[in-house]
């Protein structure tokens, strides 16, 4: 991977990791088309999306600051555990662990079946209806205070949708709360709070293998890291005030589009499904 390969990656998982249209997804494509059909490669993802992960630690870390301070708090008997703060530390580490345990049983899939751009194809539309109807379906009444165990649970299963390239972890965390009634900014806020663990995890999990893959050097990946996590603080700050007053048809669209030329680009030749 060169230095302009990784600029450009960088720029792709920030713009994409927290809009509902899959980051993993265009991270495949834009390989694909610009990189001589080099797949970047699971490792290099899950690495720059540590960049990602520290937008939204740094853009909530207020609210993060305060409920792993209650969390702890609470075992010393100096907070209830019905404090709201206290809750939303387990319902996060509740929620996390579908996608941590799937994860793990699934490791190689992961990391080879599932990165064939066809299935990325069939996410991208698939999921496309699925935040449709949510959209359509949503009733915005719920909010964080309201989430339950179950709920937790359930969009902890939404979110472990995500490791199946073309999914999108926001798409799929959002659509899951907006179909179990939760406000758009809600689901929102939610699925960035739940996504720090697992993503974290996975990317420092897979810092072992950077190097050792011959796509993903220390030197572009860090970089490639960097350039998201400055691209993402900006995409929470605009995706949140976006949500709060408007509907998610232009990512349906924009999936749907994608989705379209991805399969006519495979079907054409023009770049491999491998």
């Amino acid at each position: 991977m060169t230095w302009l390969e990784a600029i450009i990656l960088g720029i792709v998982q920030g713009l994409t990791e927290f809009l509902p249209i899959s980051s993993s997804a265009h991270l495949l494509i834009v390989g694909q088309l610009f990189f001589d059909g080099r797949d970047p490669g699971a490792a290099f993802t899950a690495v720059s999306q540590i960049g990602t992960e520290m937008a939204v630690v740094v853009y909530f870390a207020k609210d993060i600051g305060r409920i792993i301070s209650k969390w702890f708090r609470a075992f010393a008997g100096k907070v209830p555990q019905s404090d709201p703060d206290v809750r939303m530390g387990w319902m996060v580490i509740v929620g996390s662990i579908p996608i941590g345990v799937l994860g793990l049983l699934f490791e190689d899939a992961i990391d080879s079946g599932l990165r064939n751009l066809w299935i990325t194809a069939t996410m991208l539309a698939g999921v496309a209806l699925v935040l449709f109807i949510a959209d359509r379906r949503a009733k915005n009444e719920r909010t964080l205070d309201q989430l339950t165990w179950r709920h937790a649970i359930s969009l902890g299963l939404w979110q472990a949708l995500a490791l199946i390239p073309g999914v999108s972890r926001s798409g799929a965390t959002i659509s899951g709360g907006l179909l179990m009634g939760y406000r758009r900014e809600a689901a929102a806020r939610y699925a960035f709070l739940l996504a720090v663990p697992a993503v974290l995890a996975s990317g420092f999990y897979k810092l072992k293998d950077i190097g050792d893959d011959a796509t993903a050097a220390w030197g572009p990946t860090i970089l490639a890291t960097a350039i998201a996590f400055v691209i993402g603080y900006a995409v929470i700050a605009w995706l949140l005030r976006y949500v709060a007053t408007h509907t998610f048809t232009i990512f349906v669209v924009y999936r749907l589009v994608l989705a379209g030329v991805l399969v006519v680009l495979l079907a054409t030749g023009t770049i491999a499904a491998t």
